[in-house]
């Protein structure tokens, strides 16, 4: 793990800082080249087949999940919720058609071009909190733009899941639903549902409430009651993420990063990096049997152009700078790369297609991010207002 990392971080302190994402998109490119190195030297095809691949997919998704719901401020998207909540449902679903027509118009017909266009319409938080001290955003933008990220980031997830099962159903695939989710979608919300609220309940009678204090996002006030609160929450924050990857109720495990937050910040912010570079590195060898450079191209350019249009219509309201940092704010992370981990054994070829779009997404980020800095004038408002407190972990 620590030689991932170490991998990674390399030619980061040689690449040119100036400019948001590039740092972070150079160590993904290395540890995926890594990957698919290492798959090639040890002949390693076909890994995706196996049960233990799908276990450990599953359980970064998790991860990646309950990190995302973790950072989110409730407080600072409150402000904003009724443009929050439009992006992260009318806006999810406009994003992902606009991809498919996109894709279906420049390779034909293939259904399965709904599910990418689902798997890589979310905004990556973990990259938008990591790289929002140093883009050009105010701090009006900052707030909508990470709360926009951490909430469509399960949502989105989910959608690919259950579109992905219902997909193989209709096209008569082995497997269909069933290997996506435990039963019918009302017994998935229920399981969802009863996970979320067992979760609350210990969370509720261990939680001192009444005091400042709200972990890292402040979204959720009160302490843990003393050290055996805060083990007996550590508990069941592991007990939910077993669940959540055995029953596959990963709705259930983005609810409780709402409110469970036993105070480990630093180990989620840790744990989610080494899950970030372990699905980078499990991309790379996947990669060993191909990759669809243009498929995927267009595919990123789709995505970067969706958020655009999806921008620009629901951020009428914001002033000029505002909406523009929200139309340039599409990034994809760890989120496109485990859902494309997980689609890979039903829909092969979705890692030669989504690698090089999550690739070509990152660089028109940093470059049009880079471009918009290097010509935008500084705003009397941005030197007033306050940097903004983190929302997400980077």
């Amino acid at each position: 793990m620590y030689v991932l990392e170490a991998v990674a971080a390399w030619p980061l302190r040689h690449s040119p800082r100036r400019y948001p994402g590039f740092n972070r998109l150079v160590g993904f490119v290395v540890v995926v080249a890594v990957g698919t190195a290492t798959a090639a030297v040890a002949s390693l095809e076909g890994i995706y087949d196996s049960e233990v691949y799908l276990l450990a997919a599953t359980t970064l998704l998790a991860i990646g999940l309950y990190a995302s719901a973790s950072g989110i401020s409730v407080e600072g998207a409150r402000e904003h919720l009724r443009l929050v909540l439009a992006a992260v449902t009318v806006g999810v679903l406009i994003k992902a058609t606009l991809i498919a027509v996109v894709m279906y118009l420049a390779f034909g017909r293939r259904a399965e071009y709904l599910i990418l266009g689902v798997a890589v319409a979310q905004i990556d938080p973990l990259s938008v909190a990591a790289m929002r001290r140093r883009s050009a955003m105010s701090r009006r933008a900052s707030t909508i733009l990470s709360a926009w990220a951490s909430f469509d980031d399960p949502m989105t997830a989910l959608l690919t899941v259950y579109a992905a099962g219902w997909l193989m159903t209709t096209q008569g695939m082995a497997g269909g639903a069933g290997a996506w989710a435990a039963g019918s979608v009302l017994t998935q919300i229920l399981l969802n549902g009863l996970l979320a609220l067992g979760a609350f309940l210990v969370w509720r009678l261990t939680t001192r409430t009444g005091e400042p204090g709200a972990g890292a996002a402040g979204a959720v006030r009160g302490t843990p009651a003393g050290t055996v609160g805060r083990i007996i929450q550590l508990a069941a924050l592991l007990a939910v993420l077993v669940l959540g990857v055995w029953r596959f109720l990963m709705l259930g495990v983005a609810l409780c990063g709402l409110f469970l937050r036993p105070w480990i910040d630093q180990l989620v912010e840790r744990v989610t990096g080494v899950a970030f570079w372990l699905a980078a590195f499990a991309l790379g060898l996947i990669l060993v049997e191909g990759v669809r450079p243009l498929h995927g191209v267009v595919l990123g350019l789709a995505a970067f152009g969706s958020q655009i249009v999806v921008g620009w219509l629901l951020s009428r309201r914001l002033p000029a700078d505002d909406r523009t940092s929200l139309m340039l704010g599409h990034q994809n992370g760890i989120t496109a790369i485990i859902l494309a981990l997980l689609l890979e054994p039903r829909f092969p070829g979705t890692v030669s297609v989504v690698a090089p779009a999550i690739i070509t997404v990152n660089l028109l980020y940093t470059a049009s991010n880079a471009a918009r800095r290097a010509n935008r004038r500084p705003l009397a408002s941005d030197q007033t207002e306050e940097e903004p407190a983190p929302v997400a972990r980077s």
